[in-house]
């Protein structure tokens, strides 16, 4: 079915909206510069930006307790490429799907390459799963990763596990993509129950064999968590064990950070300095979180958090944000999924457009003279400062919306994907 958002359609709303859009960008531009900062350069950046959406985060999220599927869920891979090409078209921001395999495994990889392409967009990352029993990685029933994979004490699990990834990554070269992602859920639940030695060692050894298996022009990333499922102790349980599981694999291996995986009041924008000041800042899963790994839209409970990592990676770039992979990882029960992800790249350009008008020779000035007053004062001139108008500007320039939101509302794209896939369709893998 033809999406009902056409770049037509989005031009006439963007028209309604430009005369006060045009006055709010003056005004944004004249304010910016008086922080002795080039708007023009902020616009640039902004139009370069882009974060890969979740083939998981389009069908509705759930609990542990239940889950209660929207209506219009995209029933297949082709359908989920389709919302997210709904989606780039708003926000001219989403470029690339990051697929998760076995959940979003194709039967036909080159084509759903040319599909995904017909589209305009691409492939990042690829995402392995041996956190739950799957048929095709488990060999219906015959082993479980119910006391871990890649560290499990048994190696046909692990053997299993590695085999599960080495598939990930041969579907990922028939579909563009240059990396795999590994997230563990490898621990233990009661003390004694393993040895956090062996688990290290074995863990190590088989992403090793992995690592070996990777085509020259790929990369492995490892993603930590200290918690969840296993609430003891996890293999990967932060940055400094997920750093030296990379620099146990070699160059190609570097490390995820998540901003839902760590302990309350982690500094993770130090965690993000230090990983790229050794170069092994390979990218990030963004999110939000209250307690723990909550997975809500980003930016909605710690956007000057947020603002914080994108200043660090801007200054680790030279003001230009690093060549990493970017993508969203949330899941919510709530909202309608795509109305999360607009929501949530829009809050991340925000975020960006704060981080790009901090006027960054001024902050060092005054860090070199330990002038704490005045540091922590221009960060919040540039957090402070609204720069809505600039990222609706960026997104003009890329033909997207102007208010993606509201343009994904009056369009009424949900109900003719209700019309179209059903009341009742679930989306695949969740």
């Amino acid at each position: 079915m033809a999406s009902p958002i056409t770049t037509e359609r989005i031009g006439q709303d963007d028209v309604r909206r430009l005369p006060d859009h045009d006055r709010d960008l003056d005004h944004a531009r004249e304010v910016v510069l008086r922080q002795g900062v080039d708007p023009e350069a902020v616009l640039v950046a902004l139009g370069r930006f882009s974060l890969a959406a979740p083939s998981w985060a389009l069908g509705t999220g759930g609990t542990r307790f239940g889950r209660f599927a929207g209506g219009g869920e995209p029933r297949c891979i082709e359908e989920k490429v389709d919302d997210v090409a709904t989606l780039n078209a708003l926000t001219g921001a989403n470029r690339t799907i990051s697929l998760h395999v076995p959940w979003d495994d194709p039967d036909d990889p080159a084509a759903l390459r040319a599909y995904v392409t017909g589209c305009g967009l691409g492939f990042d990352c690829m995402n392995s799963n041996t956190f739950q029993d799957n048929p095709s990685t488990t060999r219906e029933g015959e082993i479980s990763y119910k006391f871990g994979s890649l560290c499990h004490t048994d190696p046909a699990v692990r053997r299993a596990a590695i085999e599960h990834n080495r598939h990930v990554v041969e579907v990922g070269e028939k579909l563009g993509s240059k990396a795999l992602l590994v997230w563990l859920a490898d621990g233990t639940n009661h003390p004694g129950q393993a040895s956090f030695r062996r688990q290290f060692e074995r863990t190590l050894e088989s992403l090793r064999e992995i690592y070996a298996a990777l085509p020259e022009d790929w990369r492995i990333f490892t993603e930590h968590k200290p918690y969840e499922p296993a609430f003891y102790s996890t293999v990967n349980a932060d940055w400094g064990t997920s750093l030296l599981l990379a620099l146990g694999m070699g160059e190609r291996a570097a490390c995820i950070v998540d901003l839902g995986h760590h302990l309350p009041n982690t500094n993770i924008e130090q965690v993000v300095s230090r990983l790229a000041a050794v170069k092994r800042l390979g990218g990030f899963h963004f999110n939000d979180a209250k307690y723990g790994d909550d997975d809500l839209t980003v930016g909605s409970i710690h956007p000057y958090q947020l603002f914080l990592v994108f200043s660090t990676l801007l200054e680790h770039g030279d003001g230009s944000l690093p060549q990493i992979a970017y993508m969203i990882d949330q899941s919510n029960n709530c909202k309608d999924p795509l109305e999360d992800l607009i929501q949530a790249t829009t809050n991340a350009q925000v975020a960006l457009a704060q981080a790009l008008c901090l006027n960054r020779p001024a902050l060092e000035e005054a860090q070199s003279r330990n002038d704490a007053a005045l540091a922590e004062e221009l960060l919040h001139q540039a957090f402070r400062t609204d720069v809505r108008p600039l990222t609706a500007e960026a997104r003009r320039r890329n033909g997207a919306a102007l208010d993606p939101l509201a343009m994904f509302r009056a369009a009424g794209y949900r109900r003719a994907m209700i019309k179209a896939r059903g009341e009742s369709s679930t989306a695949t893998g969740l």
